[in-house]
């Protein structure tokens, strides 16, 4: 199902704007914190007889930056997630300056996407590619487990913090509702108008497969919003639902080949073993990969099989753009474990094994609010310690010229471990400031968990699969409408499925309560309807791609976003189910 979408000019340029954009954000946020403790000392202690409504809803009734920053900072953060209070940034330290505060929130959204986004395609992606060929799956298993878990990392990781925060299951939920949407009704609108006149016909029992067990997990789905609670064995019951969508498309695809080997027809499969395929785009591994001997021994001897090359080979002017690039790549690079032939660096690897235990004693520490300065000091001496010693037996272990073959494992097991933290962290950021973007513009974090953060995850999405049918011909349209079915069946059983047995664990043995919210069951029955609709027009055109199933598609889309922004904008009550407990 994979494809590789080569580096062009203007995503280089975009590349290179977002690093600029994190240095300058960066530098930004220190001068802020340094210059912010007079400013907080003048306001800090303002009494709030005049905004008395629980929670933080009275934060909306305040009119001044300097009252709204000193009711943040008197009452605990109105946001439960990430590591950056950004209510408190925008309202103590941009007070003079509001379009400079709310470019600095949109760059570092961009900033947010695409880091989830890269991290998904450049590292977890890889881990699991890794994965799949020391387990030795076959091309279908690959594809609807570890194929759609790296297609669809994005997504899971933005569920996942939405349930276990406070008060944000709602986004969790119309996140996967908006994905869902836009992936069933868009992208594959888009590929049904653009390849028209192509006559592209899809495989009949695939796609009504996919289809019937797409409305199957929508019908549980409805059950669960209208029961409004759920326990940890209803949360299983959603995972087990994609165990049983795994062994379904297994069967079926061997069937399916078998009836191909027998009447000589090539019959494609939904689901490839490629699992390179970008979440935004994949940037050309050469221009990536730095070799920090390289950089800091120019004349030793670069080593076999790597993709790395040296500075002082380069122009000056691709020298600055390789620099340019770097601020965003490097502190991944150096925490993540990287085992491939194509990407291996001994050096980097022992800086990588070193620094990711050191990383997760500073992340462990940022999350413990109230622990001691002794315990403090506790976590960041086991994981020098820790990281050390990986470090010294990383270094005497493996070779400069491949990666290590013995204990290969444990590596993936590394790699794997820490991308899924880069995941989630950039996951916890990007709920949090879609949070804070909710209280900032009076716009329920529910729309845009809805819109823009399910159009940021599924970018990725429309770029792969329009690229697979554009190019692919009938067998890449048959790959691209099949992954547009079923990844979000994936996401809803599988991210969903993991977040609600998380939320559930952390609560058991008492259920976990689900906000009733009439504009779910609205979103659900659109989304069905999109689905009925493809059903019906296929089979009644032969199972053709056309404009008339595209048109459909988009304008249900248009209606459902359009009704649903209508209904919010009314609301003023939006902003309260964000409000922690």
């Amino acid at each position: 199902m994979g494809t590789f979408i080569s580096v062009s000019g203007g995503f280089k340029r975009c590349i290179i704007f977002l690093n600029i954009s994190f240095l300058f954000l960066a530098c930004l946020f220190l001068v802020l914190q340094l210059n912010s403790s007079e400013f907080l000392a003048l306001n800090g202690r303002q009494s709030f007889k005049e905004s008395s409504q629980p929670g933080c809803r009275g934060l909306q009734s305040l009119d001044s930056f300097e009252a709204k920053c000193s009711y943040l900072k008197s009452k605990n953060p109105c946001v439960s997630q990430g590591y950056i209070d950004y209510l408190s940034l925008f309202y103590c330290n941009f007070h003079r300056f509001p379009m400079l505060g709310h470019c600095f929130l949109f760059l570092w959204l961009l900033v947010l996407f695409y880091l989830l986004g890269n991290t998904a395609s450049e590292y977890f992606c890889s881990s699991l590619e890794n994965l799949s060929k020391l387990l030795k799956l076959s091309p279908t298993i690959s594809g609807v487990t570890l194929l759609s878990l790296g297609n669809g990392a994005p997504d899971v990781f933005a569920s996942l913090v939405s349930f276990m925060g406070n008060g944000t299951s709602d986004i969790g939920f119309n996140t996967a509702m908006g994905g869902a949407s836009f992936v069933t009704c868009v992208v594959v609108g888009v590929i049904s108008i653009l390849v028209r006149r192509k006559h592209i016909r899809v495989n009949k029992e695939a796609f009504v497969r996919d289809i019937c067990f797409f409305l199957l997990v929508l019908a549980s789905l409805v059950f669960l919003l209208l029961r409004g609670k759920i326990n940890i064995w209803g949360a299983m019951g959603f995972l087990l639902m994609y165990v049983v969508y795994v062994i379904v498309v297994y069967i079926s695809d061997r069937h399916w080949n078998n009836v191909a080997k027998d009447s000589q027809v090539d019959v494609d499969s939904s689901c490839g073993s490629d699992l390179a395929v970008p979440i935004l785009s994949r940037m050309e591994k050469g221009e990536m990969d730095l070799n920090v001997l390289d950089v800091l021994d120019p004349d030793a001897e670069p080593g076999m099989n790597r993709c790395c090359f040296c500075l002082k080979l380069r122009p000056p002017y691709t020298t600055i753009v390789f620099i340019l690039e770097m601020p965003l790549y490097l502190p991944r690079r150096l925490t993540i474990p990287v085992v491939c032939q194509r990407r291996w660096s001994k050096p980097i690897a022992v800086i990588s094994v070193t620094l990711a235990p050191i990383l997760l004693s500073i992340l462990w520490n940022a999350q413990e609010k109230y622990a001691t300065s002794d315990i403090t000091l506790l976590a960041y001496g086991i994981g020098v310690s820790i990281g050390l010693a990986f470090g010294v037996l990383a270094y005497f272990t493996t070779e400069d010229s491949c990666p290590p073959k013995k204990f290969s494992v444990l590596w993936l097991a590394a790699g794997f471990l820490m991308s899924v933290i880069w995941s989630y962290i950039t996951a916890q950021e990007l709920v949090a400031l879609l949070v804070s973007l909710g209280y900032l513009f009076g716009i329920s974090p529910s729309i845009l968990g809805l819109t823009v953060l399910a159009w940021g995850n599924s970018l990725g999405d429309l770029v792969t699969n329009l690229t697979m049918a554009l190019n692919g011909g009938p067998e890449g349209a048959q790959v691209a409408i099949s992954g547009c079915y079923a990844g979000p069946i994936f996401n809803f059983l599988f991210g969903m499925g993991l977040s609600l047995a998380a939320s559930c664990w952390r609560s058991y043995p008492s259920s976990v309560e689900i906000q009733r919210n009439p504009y779910l069951l609205e979103t659900v029955g659109f989304l069905v309807g999109g689905l009925l609709w493809a059903f019906v027009i296929l089979r009644r055109r032969n199972m053709r791609l056309d404009g008339i199933l595209g048109a459909g598609l988009l304008a249900i889309y248009m209606i459902s976003m359009s009704l649903r922004l209508i209904q919010t904008a009314g609301n003023p009550e939006s902003l309260s189910s964000v409000s922690p407990s």
